[in-house]
Parts: C-alpha cells; structure tokens; sequence
C-alpha cells in the first residue's frame, strides 16, 4: 500500500472518530374512539408523530431532541397541533446530574405536577439519598399538553379551541413559575430493615405570573413510603398544601395509599389497590378544595379531576402470553364535600349526594414486537351505583391505540 493510500486510510479513520453518534427515531401514536353518553355517541380520531434525535455530547453530556405533530378528528373537524416536546442538554459530573431544557417532572405522589416544564433541574447522589432541586416556567408550553387549570381563567383559556389567527392567545399555557426541592431514598434502613424502605420527600411552590387580577399562589410539602414485602408492596403518601388567592392564605390536604400483590399463579400477574383523597370546603373557610399544579384526571371514562374529589381503584392484570395482556379496573369516584364539585353527573346543584358513581374499564394489550403494540379498551360510568344523580345516563367509550417505533 502506497503511503497516500495510509493517510487517507487513518484520515478517514480519525474523522469518523470526531463525528458525534446520532440516533434517530419515530413514533407514531394512534387512536381512535367512539364514545358518549346514554344511547348517543361519536367518533374521534388522534394521531401523533412524534420524532426525536438523540446524540453524545462527549464523555459527560447527551442532547435529546423531539417534538410532536398532533392530528385531531372531533365533531366533524380537523385541528392540527405542533409541539416542541421533551428538549434537553443531560450533563453527568460524577455523582451529579444537571438538565436543562424542557424536561420531565414528576412529584412523590404523580398527581401534583406532572408532566413537561421549561427549566432545568439538578441532582446530587450520595449515601444519605439523592437531592435534587429544579426550577421551571410553564408559558411557552402549548396549554393542553400542561394541563393547568387551578383558576377559572385557566379553564377558560384551556377550553378554548386553538387559533392560528390568535396563536399567542390560544396556544400557550397559563404563565406559572414553580421550583421545587426533593430527597429521596431508595434504600432507607437496609442495613438493619429485612426490606429497603423506600422514601421521597418534596417542597414544591408555584407562582401565578398572569396578568389575573385574582392571582393564585400555592405551595406544597409532599411525603411518600414505599415498602416492598417480598411480594407485596404498600405505597403510602400525603400533601399538605398553602394558597394564596387575593392576600388570604388557605389549606388543603390529599392522601395516597396503595397496595399491590403478585399471586402466585402459573401466569404472571399483578392485583392492585388504590385510594386517593383530596380535601374539599369542609365548612372553614380557612380549609378550602385542593388545587394540584397539572391536571392528571383519574379513570379512563369518568375524567375526575382531584380536587374535593376522591377515588377508590382496584386493578387486575395478567400476562396470558409473552405479548398478549389482559386487565380490568374498577374505580369509584366520591365528592370530598357537596359545593366543590359540580360536574357531571351532578346535575341539581342543591345534590347532597357525595357517592358519585362507579366506572369499570377493560383492556387488551397485544405487544409482538418491540417496536409495535395494540391495545383495545372498552369501558363504562355508572351513576346509578352512587347517590347524586341516579338516573343520569351511564358515560361510555370504546377506544383502539396503536403505537409504532421506527
């Protein structure tokens, strides 16, 4: 071989070297469903493409990239949806890791705030648990993806259908600053406990920076324990929160408990439990509705919003076949008091009923490949089993989901 030859040859080598690895990717998300209340129902369709690029920025950092672009079916016409989604720069200096970007954030309980935020976030590891702290700005996000809806004017800008003549107004998410401090654990007491006690702790405030002339501020202190017994599992966890609405200061409170257990049967399987409560006005007027940042609506039917709402679940899953699951879910959903929710199927608003109804929903999931899998679900809301409103008509959908991976 000709010295030329070896130089381009090492050249070429070295250069490939320097180039950065990209992996590229694309989901698309689809479903359809047909749905309604009593014997009247309709068709809507979503379909989502989501890309995204990841790359290594070096031996300490990574860059992950992706957005959405949404298609939407609903009451005889199409609305179209861009969206710049998860968006962060990762650096990991040792036992530490800093994310900026538009980032997930998830509190202890996963009902509080959920979901992407604008920010960045720090975390530092060591024997004593993982500390991290974050802070984040919620009006560049496109509204229903943040799902805020703590004031009336943040339902109403949430409602409001998106209009590119007025994209300003209708598309981004009521502007909030939140920060938030948290600890956690993950293997509390295992040196003298049969089992690693799990523990997170978090204080969490948000800001209402709208140009409201009633802001709401609020803050919360938020606790959980996991403890993992062979093969049960028992989840416990509370809120205690702080509002500012108009130079008052109010309280509110929620509470988690869980509980799941894998029977010993020939086929995989799990049996869950769930309670949720959130405190409504309870006559004080000290003592006021709890008001989560994001909105994360409990069951697949009836869309509850926590807040002077409460929930009892039981699930069942099994595992029929390596890619073929099966499961079932019975929710019940109670008023925390009689003035705070006034929803459906609360239809006489003097109703001192407090047991709204009972949902049941069922689901098949069929997973042959990695990058392919389809679910089949089928539910319904009761309201006769409840005491609000017995004869209001039963809620009701079918849905179908299909993901693809390329």
């Amino acid at each position: 071989m000709r010295k030329e030859q070896i130089v381009i040859c090492c050249l070429l080598v070295f250069t490939c070297s320097l180039l950065p690895a990209l992996d590229f990717g694309l989901v698309l998300d689809q479903n359809a469903d047909y749905g309604g209340y009593g014997s009247d129902g309709s068709f809507t369709y979503s379909g989502n493409a989501i890309p995204h690029v990841f790359t290594f920025l070096g031996d300490m950092s990574d860059l992950y990239i992706s957005a959405g672009f949404q298609a939407v079916f609903q009451d005889d016409e199409w609305a179209f949806v861009p969206e710049l989604l998860r968006t962060e720069l990762s650096v990991y200096p040792g036992n530490m890791e800093f994310k900026i970007g538009r980032v997930n954030y998830t509190d202890p309980l996963g009902f509080i705030a959920d979901g992407l935020f604008d920010g960045a976030k720090i975390l530092f590891d060591s024997e004593m648990g993982t500390v991290s702290a974050g802070a984040w700005y919620t009006g560049l996000l496109y509204k229903r993806r943040a799902n805020i809806l703590m004031t009336p004017a943040d339902a109403d800008l949430y409602l409001r259908d998106l209009d590119y003549d007025d994209f300003t107004g209708t598309y981004f998410a009521p502007r909030r600053v939140a920060a938030a401090l948290g600890w956690e654990h993950l293997s509390l007491g295992a040196a003298s406990l049969s089992f690693p006690l799990q523990a997170w702790f978090t204080l969490l405030g948000q800001f209402d920076l709208s140009d409201e002339k009633e802001k709401l501020h609020s803050q919360y202190a938020i606790a959980k324990l996991t403890f993992p017994l062979d093969r049960y599992t028992v989840d416990v966890g509370g809120c205690f929160e702080l509002l500012q609405d108009d130079g008052d200061t109010k309280t509110a409170f929620a509470a988690e408990f869980g509980a799941s257990v894998l029977p010993p049967l020939s086929f995989p399987s799990r049996l869950s439990l769930l309670g949720r409560y959130t405190s409504g006005g309870i006559g004080d007027d000290s003592l006021v509705a709890f008001q989560p940042l994001t909105v994360k609506t409990q069951g697949e039917i009836y869309k509850a919003i926590l807040s002077g709402v409460s929930m009892a679940s039981l699930d069942y899953i099994i595992q029929l076949h390596r890619s073929f699951s099966m499961g079932i879910t019975s929710s019940y959903f109670i008023r925390s008091d009689e003035k705070t929710f006034q929803g459906y199927p609360v239809k006489d608003a003097t109703s001192k009923g407090k047991f709204l109804g009972n949902e049941f929903f069922g689901r098949l999931l069929w997973n042959p490949l990695s990058d392919f899998q389809m679910n089949l679900g089928a539910g319904v809301f009761m309201p006769s089993l409840g005491n609000v409103e017995t004869d209001a008509d039963n809620s009701w959908r079918v849905e179908l989901n299909v993901v693809f991976s390329l």
